[in-house]
């Protein structure tokens, strides 16, 4: 996966919500870069922007001003048709849950997330599933499916196109121990295939599998293992 430029470079991020008698600030100038092969964690107490951050990254919620950049391309103001098939084609979504229609089998939700960009690769499908430990439980329902089969079957949902950038949001939150460390080192492996990742967590465990975390409070940026490294002592 070669790419000239970094799979997430979004600057100065500001996002307002309105109310009948008060306005919000969720976020107050945000700036992230994920090169190639990194894993950011990014964390924070409840309330403090992160899941908003990871809406406007993925292209799901437009930031009141600056700009998102995924591989090269805006995502920021353009219409929602365009985000969308962006997002399909370059972005990898995984959520705590929902990842998978519980009314499809594992291999026929990864055919539906293919299908969204026109490109269906039985092929690949296969290897994906078999990559993933899958292969036998292609044609399983998602309610049959063990904690850690789930996290792997969601992530399989996520690479379907070979996204350059994955956006997670609390991926690990429902699941045990060892599914965790299992998920870790699946989106590990991704990394070091190229792309970049992004992890919404409250889990210890998670922040310190990432190469770096930023920590948000009320909407800012307060802390960024990235500059601090730069600074130094």
């Amino acid at each position: 996966m070669a790419l000239t430029a970094p799979p997430l470079d979004a600057h100065e991020l500001y996002r307002f919500f309105h109310t009948a008698e008060e306005e919000t600030l969720a976020l107050r100038g945000v700036s992230l870069s994920v090169d190639a092969g990194e894993i950011v964690a990014v964390v924070g107490p409840s309330g403090s922007g992160k899941s908003t951050l990871l809406a406007c990254l993925a292209g799901l919620d437009e930031p009141a001003g600056g700009t998102v950049v995924v591989a090269g391309e805006t995502m920021s103001r353009r219409p929602e048709p365009e985000r969308a098939r962006l997002r399909a084609r370059r972005i990898g979504m995984l959520f705590q849950s929902g990842n998978l229609l519980e009314a499809f089998t594992v291999e026929a939700n990864v055919a539906l997330a293919q299908r969204l960009t026109g490109r269906p690769d039985p092929a690949r499908r296969a290897a994906l599933l078999a990559d993933l430990g899958l292969a036998n439980r292609a044609r399983a329902y998602p309610a049959e499916l063990s904690g850690g089969e789930m996290a792997r079957a969601g992530l399989a949902v996520a690479l379907a196109n070979d996204p350059v950038l994955i956006l997670a949001d609390e991926p690990t939150g429902e699941v045990d121990g060892l599914a965790e460390a299992a998920a870790l080192d699946l989106l590990r492996a991704r990394a070091d295939g190229g792309a970049g990742v992004v992890i919404v967590t409250h889990s210890p465990a998670v922040a310190a599998a990432a190469d770096r975390t930023v920590a948000l409070l009320d909407g800012r940026v307060v802390d960024d293992d990235a500059i601090d490294r730069r600074v130094g002592p």
